[in-house]
């Protein structure tokens, strides 16, 4: 099969497209013919091995253990394990494999989920990771309720778009932080209001917010406790910068840190993807509620050009390599 491999951890012009063998699966998996993979920040971290930490969560410390990249991805169903119950072959699924970026890709069976039967395969292969990212930071972490004022920070990116629509599903009033050049898809998705990060501070002026999810921003602290309500809840959704050690978790461990010592709760989590969530979020895009954003899409064969694109900060939603 045809996959996007690379030998060792660094920039994208270390990914070749190669001719490889067929991944086998175990009795607890199931193997998908791909039809689309997504592109986020996810890909970046495990292409090029920072922060350093994430070498230690089962990637490869040295040199990377799957040579092969990519999570999210949207497919049919090829075959199963022995121990597989829930899906079979010829069912169209969507979700979390190991290595996405080929034709056939292995998947643990409570990683996946049938496709929204609303949604292309491009659609559905952005789903898995952004879509249940922003879905546990507001309603397990936010614990967000119908009417309050949400802020959220980094509105036009992958998990920023599921979040506006998500907050939106469940009834709350919704302020979107982003650049000039994505105001009008921000307001699209429903946002209630949009702040232009390049004209406006969210911080500054009266406006206090029961809830504000930053995804990957950097602002202080001090700046984002500024624009929460007193028993307001901060919740920080990843991180950028911050060095090939950190990696823009400094902020987050000073948010835990802080927390029990003042009135706002302040916090940060780890997205668990879990066939359930998906399930909550099949629901949520066959209702209407919820609709992928796509920025653009790329072949198999330009992903570096597609993980390029991502780093430069320009995409309007997501970016997805059609197989």
């Amino acid at each position: 099969m045809k996959a996007i491999v690379r030998d060792a951890y660094g920039p994208p012009d270390l990914l070749e497209l190669r001719e490889i063998d067929i991944p086998e699966i175990a009795d607890d998996e199931v193997l998908v013919r791909v039809h689309a993979a997504g592109v986020g920040r996810d890909v970046w971290h495990v292409m090029t091995g920072l922060p350093y930490p994430i070498r230690l969560a089962g990637y490869g410390f040295r040199e990377p253990n799957n040579p092969v990249i990519g999570s999210d991805m949207a497919g049919v169903v090829e075959a199963v394990g022995n121990n597989v119950s829930r899906f079979q072959p010829g069912d169209e699924v969507f979700g979390i494999g190991k290595g996405s970026y080929a034709e056939y890709v292995c998947a643990r069976e409570d990683k996946l989920a049938p496709k929204p039967a609303n949604l292309t395969f491009e659609q559905a292969a952005v789903v898995a990771i952004m879509g249940s990212t922003a879905l546990q930071a507001l309603r397990d972490h936010g614990k967000v309720r119908p009417g309050q004022e949400v802020l959220i920070i980094g509105a036009s990116g992958g998990v920023g778009t599921y979040a506006v629509q998500i907050a939106k599903a469940f009834g709350a009033q919704v302020t979107g932080v982003c650049s000039t050049k994505k105001v009008e898809m921000v307001r699209s998705i429903g946002a209630d209001h949009v702040i232009d990060y390049t004209r406006e501070d969210f911080a500054e002026g009266d406006q206090r917010y029961d809830l504000i999810l930053d995804i990957g921003g950097n602002s202080s602290l001090v700046r984002l406790r500024r624009a929460l309500s007193p028993r307001g809840t901060l919740v920080i959704v990843g991180g950028e910068g911050g060095g090939r050690w950190l990696g823009g978790t400094d902020r987050q461990i000073r948010a835990l840190v802080l927390s029990p010592f003042v009135s706002q709760k302040l916090g940060t989590f780890v997205n668990k993807e879990n066939h359930e969530d998906m399930l909550v979020l099949k629901e949520l895009i066959e209702s209407g509620k919820v609709t992928p954003v796509i920025d653009r899409t790329y072949p198999l064969s330009q992903v570096p050009e597609a993980i390029r694109y991502l780093e430069e900060g320009h995409a309007r939603g997501k970016v997805v390599i059609t197989v």
